[in-house]
């Protein structure tokens, strides 16, 4: 199975909601929605959810996500789904974003793969390296 890789750009509305547990000792807890738009060979959208732990120390946090894609890769159309485990130390920051086995549908069924997001001048990066 020959990997892929592609980058584009893509927009995100991130919106809190409601969240069952709040927090306490100064950690916040919190969920968000998750709207993006994804530009260039991933032309999709998605929608999910973000689940995050703000602690009293400057740059510390953790977060896990789930959203579902739903679009076009390569051409190919479909759905898969992306899990996110990000978390900051102090500022330093490291993010598995891996797309979640067997969430492929149609043309993007058996989709393998892992994604690397940057952020430059305020405008969001996708790198996406998959098999197919």
């Amino acid at each position: 199975m020959e990997t892929q890789k592609i980058s584009g750009q893509f927009s995100v509305k991130l919106h809190p909601i409601e969240s069952y547990a709040k927090g306490i000792d100064g950690v916040n807890l919190g969920r968000m929605s998750i709207d993006k738009i994804f530009s260039g060979d991933l032309e999709a959208t998605s929608q999910g959810e973000m689940l995050s732990a703000m602690t009293t120390t400057q740059g510390s946090a953790g977060y896990v996500a789930i959203e579902q894609v739903v679009g076009s890769l390569g051409g190919k159309q479909g759905s898969f789904v992306l899990q996110h485990f990000g978390t900051m130390d102090k500022g330093q920051d490291a993010l598995i974003l891996n797309v979640v086995p067997d969430s492929g549908s149609n043309e993007l069924a058996g989709l393998k793969g892992k994604m690397v997001i940057r952020i430059e001048e305020g405008t969001h990066f996708y790198d996406f390296e998959y098999q197919l």
